[in-house]
C-alpha cells in the first residue's frame, strides 16, 4: 500500500483535496452535495476532459499547445457547414469530418514546430490567433442554430426521477469522454508509441541518438500529408502528439455542439488555460516525460468542482480566474520540486515518473 501511494502520490493527493473541498462545499452550499449536481458536473466536465487527455499526450512528448480550444471552435463551424452540404449526415459522418479537421489543424502545429523549428508555445500562440481570427472573419461572429435534429436531440444514457420530482441524467458526452479517456490511456501505457512518447518527452536528444524505430508511425503521421520524405523520428513524435490532441479537439468540439445544441464561434474561447491548469495540476510536467490519464481527469474534476462550488456560493467568476492562475503557479512549482523536499518526514522518497 505504501508503495502504491508513493508511486501515485499526485493522484492520491488530488483525490484527498477533492474530498476535502467537496466536504467544505457541502456545508457551505445547500445544493452541492446532491446526486443531481454530481451528474451535472460530470456532463459539463466531459468536453474539458476530452481536451485534457489530448493535451496530456502533447505535454508528455515535451510540447505545449494553447490553440486546441480555438481549433475545436473551427471544427464545430466547419463540421456544421459540411453537414449542410451533404444534406444533414449522421453521427458517423460528423465524427469523421470533425476528427479529420481536428487532426489536420493539429498537424499544422506539428509542421510549424518540426519543419520551421519554432518553439511549440510560440507556434501555438500564432495558430491560436490565426484560427480565431479567420473564424471570426469568415463567420462575422454569427452563431449557427439550424443544426440537424440528430445532433441537437439529447441522447440520454441513464436517467432517474428524484423524490422532489427533478430528473438526473447521464448524457452522450459522458460516453464519448470515457471512450477518449480509455483510448488515450491505452495509447500512452499499452503501446510502443506511448513508451516512445515518454522517452522522447523526457530526453528528445537522447531518444534521437539512441534511435527510435518508428517507420510505421512515420507512415501514419506523414503519409497522407505527403511529408514522409522529411519525417525523421522527432518529427513523427511531434505529429503523433499534436495530431492526437487535434483529434480530441475535433471530437470535443462536436460533443460541445451537441451539448449546447448550437455552434457559437467564441463558445470555447478561453478554455485552454483551464484545461492546461488541470493537466499540469494532475501531474503532467511541462518539460515532458511525465503524466497520467487518472491524474489528468482528477485535475479537471478538481477545477470543475471548485468552479461549481464558487458559482453556488455566488462568488464572482473573476475570482475563479484568479484561482486558476494560482493553481497554475502552484502546479508548476510542485512539478519542478522533488516530493521528498516537500514531505521529508518518515523517510518518504518521492518517485519521479
Amino acid at each position: 500500500m505504501h508503495s502504491l501511494i508513493r508511486t501515485h502520490a499526485t493522484e492520491f493527493s488530488l483525490l484527498g483535496v477533492i474530498v476535502v473541498i467537496s466536504a467544505v462545499l457541502s456545508f457551505a452550499t445547500a445544493n452541492f452535495f446532491s446526486l443531481g449536481n454530481a451528474f451535472d458536473l460530470l456532463n459539463i466536465s466531459s468536453v474539458n476532459i476530452i481536451f485534457a487527455v489530448g493535451l496530456l499526450v502533447v505535454l508528455i512528448a515535451g510540447g505545449i499547445d494553447i490553440s486546441f480550444a480555438v481549433a475545436a471552435s473551427v471544427v464545430q463551424y466547419g463540421t456544421a457547414i459540411a453537414l449542410g452540404w451533404i444534406g444533414g449526415g449522421g453521427w458517423l459522418s460528423s465524427f469523421v469530418i470533425a476528427a479529420s479537421l481536428g487532426v489536420l489543424l493539429g498537424c499544422v502545429n506539428a509542421l510549424l514546430i518540426h519543419r520551421f523549428r519554432i518553439i511549440s508555445i510560440v507556434a501555438t500562440i500564432a495558430t491560436f490567433n490565426i484560427y480565431f481570427g479567420l473564424l471570426m472573419f469568415f463567420t462575422r461572429g454569427v452563431s449557427i442554430y439550424d443544426l440537424p435534429d440528430w445532433l441537437t436531440d439529447r441522447v440520454i444514457l441513464f436517467e432517474r426521477e428524484m423524490p422532489d420530482g427533478t430528473w438526473i441524467e447521464i448524457t452522450l458526452p459522458v460516453l464519448v469522454m470515457i471512450i477518449c479517456v480509455v483510448a488515450t490511456w491505452t495509447l500512452i501505457t499499452r503501446t510502443t508509441i506511448g513508451r516512445q512518447l515518454f522517452a522522447f518527452g523526457d530526453n528528445p536528444e537522447g531518444a534521437r541518438r539512441f534511435g527510435i524505430n518508428i517507420g510505421s508511425m512515420q507512415f501514419i503521421a506523414f503519409g497522407w500529408l505527403g511529408l514522409r520524405r522529411f519525417g525523421i523520428n522527432i518529427g513523427a513524435m511531434q505529429f503523433i502528439a499534436f495530431g492526437w490532441l487535434g483529434l480530441m479537439a475535433g471530437i470535443g468540439g462536436l460533443v460541445q455542439a451537441h451539448y449546447a445544441q448550437e455552434v457559437v464561434p467564441n463558445a470555447l474561447y478561453g478554455r485552454e488555460l483551464d484545461v492546461l491548469a488541470a493537466v499540469v495540476l494532475g501531474g503532467a510536467r511541462l518539460g515532458g516525460g511525465k503524466g497520467t490519464v487518472l491524474g489528468c481527469v482528477l485535475g479537471v474534476l478538481l477545477i470543475s468542482i471548485t468552479q461549481n462550488g464558487l458559482n453556488l456560493m455566488g462568488v464572482s467568476p473573476f475570482a475563479f480566474k484568479m484561482i486558476i492562475g494560482a493553481i497554475i503557479l502552484i502546479a508548476i512549482t510542485l512539478s519542478n520540486t522533488r516530493l521528498e523536499r516537500l514531505l521529508p518526514f518518515a523517510g518518504w522518497k518521492g518517485t519521479r515518473r
